[in-house]
């Protein structure tokens, strides 16, 4: 099993989400995140620029069986990607185990 983290635009968060469960990647958490990068971006507001370090982003945290991870992840590229500086970061790391905690199911089975 693999844990993948992805930080990604808040703008193409639906694209992505659709794209997953098209995959039947059906379950995943998310949280709306605040990182500093490379990308500095402006706001306009009320014809007066501000300019912040401070970019607003989506994280994703997806737990799936070996199996699944490479169209995870190449979802995960070709949907949430702009082309611009700031479309995110993927990190994949080893799960050692998942239970699912209503049926005790462990393993593969207590995530799918």
């Amino acid at each position: 099993m693999k844990k993948v983290e992805a930080i990604i635009r808040k703008s193409k968060f639906d694209e992505v989400k659709k794209a997953l469960h098209q995959i039947e990647v059906n379950f995943f958490s998310y949280w709306d995140v605040t990182g500093v990068g490379n990308e500095k971006q402006g706001h306009v507001y009320r014809g007066i620029s501000y300019s912040t370090s401070d970019i607003q982003r989506r994280y994703l945290v997806i737990v799936v069986s070996d199996d699944f991870l490479e169209r995870t992840v190449n979802v995960l590229l070709d949907t949430a990607s702009t082309g611009n500086v700031g479309d995110g970061k993927i990190f994949v790391s080893d799960m050692i185990e998942a239970y699912r905690i209503r049926t005790k199911e462990s393993g593969s089975a207590g995530i799918n």
